[in-house]
Parts: C-alpha cells; sequence; structure tokens
C-alpha cells in the first residue's frame, strides 16, 4: 500500500472522534459508518460521512451512498431544496483531515448568489460557464453539439471530433 504522509491511521484519531464532546456531534453510527455534524458547517445540516476502515473501495462508497440518500430525504421532508455531495481527496483538493471522509451539503434558494456550476465553484474561475441547450440535449461545457445520429457517416464523427475536441 502506498504510503501517504500525515495519514491518520484509524477513524477515532480523526479531529471528530478525539474532540472532547464528539459524542454530541455524532447523528448515526453503524458498525462501518460514523456520521458526524460538521463542527464548521458550510451550510445548517453540513454532515461528514465516516468510514470505520478503509480496506476496500466499499467503505468509502458506502458514505457516499448514505450520503445520497439522506439528502434525498432532506429534499422530500422539505429540510433543503438541493444538496452537495462530495469528498476533498488528498492535499490539492483541500484535504485538511487525512482520514477519507464525504460531506453532505444541504442547499437552500439564496444561500449563495450564484449556485450554477455547483461543484465547480471549487476553482471560482471555471464555475461559470457558458449554458447551451440543443434540442432536448443540455450541454454545462459550452461545446457545440453535433447533429449526429446511427446513420452519421464516420468520417463525419471524425471531422467533428478533429474540429472541436483537437
Amino acid at each position: 500500500m502506498h504510503e501517504i504522509d500525515g495519514r491518520i491511521r484509524s477513524y477515532k484519531d480523526t479531529p471528530w472522534c478525539s474532540n472532547p464532546k464528539a459524542y454530541q456531534n455524532i447523528v448515526h453510527e453503524d458498525d462501518n459508518v460514523i456520521v458526524f455534524k460538521d463542527r464548521f458547517p458550510v451550510t445548517e445540516g453540513h454532515l461528514l460521512y465516516v468510514p470505520k476502515k478503509v480496506t476496500q473501495q466499499l467503505d468509502i462508497t458506502r458514505c457516499f451512498e448514505l450520503a445520497y440518500k439522506r439528502g434525498v430525504r432532506g429534499i422530500c421532508e422539505h429540510e433543503w431544496d438541493a444538496f452537495n455531495v462530495g469528498i476533498n481527496n488528498g492535499e490539492a483538493a483541500g484535504q485538511s483531515v487525512m482520514w477519507p471522509h464525504v460531506h453532505l451539503i444541504p442547499r437552500r434558494k439564496g444561500d449563495t448568489p450564484n449556485p450554477k456550476g455547483g461543484v465547480r465553484g471549487v476553482i471560482p474561475m471555471n464555475q461559470n460557464y457558458i449554458d447551451t441547450t440543443e434540442g432536448d440535449w443540455e450541454n454545462e461545457g459550452g461545446m457545440a453539439l453535433p447533429c449526429v445520429d446511427d446513420n452519421t457517416p464516420r468520417e463525419e464523427i471524425e471531422d467533428w471530433k478533429e474540429t472541436y475536441i483537437g
């Protein structure tokens, strides 16, 4: 296994668990996952889904699944209007606690002046983009979409790829 400098060896050594009042912030715990209220919430209801072990990909995948389900439930129960689920994986991505964890960030209308771009806002200069819609296809990247179907000649598709993709 590749060693990561400063990596925490157990979820019990994370700031969420080693905090003397950590038990006050636990909202769910089972054999595989522990969920904490974020101590520095981005919005009301910000939660951290923390796998108790990290031996398989399923450990963090389970956290994503639980966070997503909770996000949907929050919408259905009118607690929030939308949500983001994400992970900061590595120092360059903003990870400050070197134990994997998934953020559920509830979103409400008006919580930011311009929510367009969502998670693209992690790099502010890339948050805004040209929104194009062609037919029934929505394209967030702003690239002109080709008009192709099953009968479009391969040369035409290759020409499009060369022109727009390079």
